[in-house]
């Protein structure tokens, strides 16, 4: 079985690089598996095609390819396109894989397969979120890192065929956000199952909470409002309401938890930079994220009146 990592990746060479050496240090039980890593560059400017280009010869599974930036959808979609893989595995640039994670993916589906009879089914593997960058696998695994989507391209491999049919990812994605789980639902649809593989680990490493983050991290929340109106005119369930946060319940919940907005970026700021100071980024994070969830659906309200949608 010829197994296809497909990557985009978009100005993340230094995280990049341990992705990649992880993933060329994977181990199989047996030799009747081999495996490529597709990576789409997405009009990086840090470098990244040349380092790439430079130390190709470093990353023997590696193929290289670009396209002008348009997000990770069309980047996805290029990657399915260009592989030779008769199975897909879909991470981010900013993972960092076990030993084991291309081996536990591929035994949990062989055996879902047996067992269902047809390969209508993916398997979901587990993320570990965590800021340090020298070591990412010494990452405990947190409350905070488990995951109730249903699709997420952060860690899922699939059959190559059942994807196709699907459609892959839908370009309309091009801001931040929503693409794979928009997905998700069409492979919903079709009846394809989810298959938890928790063995399969990726360590998702992000920076550390810094101020200087904050005004793209409301860029983001406004992005995802976006890109969240366009999942649901997809698909208008009640369902993918709670999922993007458009419902009355949401915009009430963070309106109480945030005070009618009195606490926000701005007024937080003090008191964010005291625990980063402190040595604590992970709580001043979460702390952080009352106001930008009312930031997002506040968006997606005044998005959605603006194009006359309930």
């Amino acid at each position: 079985m010829l197994i296809s990592v497909v990557i985009p990746t978009y100005n993340r060479l230094p995280i990049l690089r341990k992705c990649l050496d992880a993933l060329e240090n994977q181990i199989f039980k047996d030799k009747i598996h081999s495996f490529e890593i597709v990576i789409v560059d997405d009009g990086s400017t840090d470098g990244t095609v040349d380092w790439l280009t430079n130390n190709i010869d470093n990353y023997p599974h590696l193929r290289l390819f670009e396209q002008i930036h348009g997000g990770p959808a069309l980047g996805r979609n290029l990657g399915v396109e260009k592989s030779k893989g008769d199975l897909i595995v879909f991470i981010d640039s900013d993972l960092v894989v076990d030993r084991y994670f291309l081996m536990n993916h591929v035994e949990s589906l062989s055996k879902a397969w047996k067992k269902l009879g047809n390969r209508k089914c993916f398997t979901y593997g587990s993320v570990i979120n965590t800021s340090n960058f020298n070591n990412p696998s010494s990452e405990p695994f947190k409350l905070q890192d488990l995951s109730w989507a249903y699709f997420a391209t952060g860690n899922v491999a699939i059959d190559k065929n059942v994807l196709e049919i699907s459609g892959l990812f839908d370009k309309s994605f091009r801001l931040y956000g929503w693409e794979d789980l928009e997905l998700g639902e069409r492979l919903r649809n079709m009846g394809v199952k989810l298959i938890k593989c928790p063995r399969a680990i990726g360590y998702h490493w992000h920076p550390a909470l810094v101020l200087d983050q904050i005004p793209r991290l409301i860029q983001i929340e406004k992005e995802r409002a976006k890109m969240g109106l366009v999942f649901y005119r997809k698909h208008p369930t009640l369902r993918v309401k709670f999922i993007i946060q458009y419902t009355l319940f949401h915009r009430y919940l963070w309106e109480f938890l945030t005070f009618g907005g009195l606490i926000n970026p701005k007024t937080l700021r003090p008191f964010l930079a005291f625990l980063i100071k402190r040595g604590q980024p992970g709580l001043a994070m979460e702390l952080l994220r009352l106001p930008l969830n009312l930031i997002g659906v506040r968006q997606i309200f005044r998005e959605a009146s603006l194009i006359g949608l309930r």
